[in-house]
């Protein structure tokens, strides 16, 4: 699969019924943000919010769950046990990870709660039985890659670094061969963002604008995806099943759509216009009418 656009989301995001209720469509639980990036928490809360999800859950610090309910007030901190999918690790630095989040984290991953792993959590990526999708940029991808074993060097020497400049092909290669390694989705977030799976599934979305290039916008990505995984999560458990890794592919290039067009509408870069500064916020209150813009594709 080449260039993820509006029809394929179309096919992904899910339109509630009047059957509906908040819990038939998803509940995300986020453990996002710490004392050291508050804001994260709230950019990641937003982002699901906004993406279609039923319930947001948050779970951490009590301080930061005050900006969290200041920000969101409609959502579930720090209690509730439903979920149907976790996000984690937005926000989160080595020195706010104690050996309690940490075994936290390493818990969740060993159930089968599909998750989504960003930032602080993505070295923890060894011995996941759960479905997995991490969300690493360039900078990021050698702490996925390091603890799988495939270091931040090819079978020549060259650094990751070099590798992922080197082209689309070869960044393309790095994502599948890291894809294959973690038996979960990768997406690496740049210009030309590349999802795949460990199937063999690929995509590229291609949404986005330089002006997205702004702190706080992976957490509003991270969040997004999250709630688009606990909304399939929730159909796929009323169905009698459970959701697939390789259902995760499709889902965060989904994401990474919305977020893309969202930047974009925000932006005013629509018709080629040069646009103008947006922040992380900017990106999220746009994703209703990217979602809007997809599904009127159906």
């Amino acid at each position: 699969m080449f260039g993820w656009g509006p029809a394929d989301a179309a096919q992904v995001l899910r339109v509630p019924t009047s059957a509906d209720h908040k819990y038939s469509r998803g509940v995300v639980l986020l453990e996002t943000g710490s004392p050291t990036y508050p804001g994260a928490a709230a950019l990641t809360v937003e982002g699901a919010w906004r993406a279609g999800v039923g319930m947001v859950r948050w779970t951490g610090d009590p301080d930061v769950a005050r900006l969290v309910v200041q920000r969101r007030p409609e959502t579930l901190v720090n209690a509730g046990e439903r979920a149907d999918a976790v996000v984690l690790g937005s926000g989160i630095s080595g020195r706010d990870r104690d050996d309690d989040v940490t075994a936290r984290f390493r818990g969740i991953l060993h159930s089968d709660l599909p998750a989504v792993i960003d930032a602080g959590a993505l070295d923890l990526v060894t011995d996941v039985r759960a479905p997995v999708v991490v969300t690493p940029h360039d900078a990021e991808l050698a702490d996925v890659r390091i603890p799988l074993g495939l270091g931040i060097d090819d079978l020549d020497g060259d650094p990751l670094e070099r590798r992922l400049r080197a082209g689309f092909a070869e960044r393309l290669l790095v994502v599948r061969e890291t894809a294959v390694a973690l038996g979960g989705a990768v997406l690496l977030k740049g210009a030309d963002t590349i999802v795949a799976t460990p199937g063999g599934w690929w995509t590229v979305v291609r949404t986005g604008t330089p002006w997205l290039a702004t702190a706080g916008t992976g957490d509003v990505l991270a969040g997004a995806l999250g709630a688009l995984v606990a909304v399939a999560s929730a159909g796929a458990r009323r169905s009698g099943g459970a959701l697939d890794v390789e259902a995760l592919g499709p889902l965060a290039a989904t994401a990474a759509w919305l977020h893309g067009t969202a930047a974009r509408l925000a932006a005013g870069v629509e018709g080629g216009a040069p646009g103008r500064p947006i922040t992380a916020l900017d990106v999220a209150d746009h994703l209703p009418a990217a979602f809007e813009r997809a599904v009127a594709r159906a």
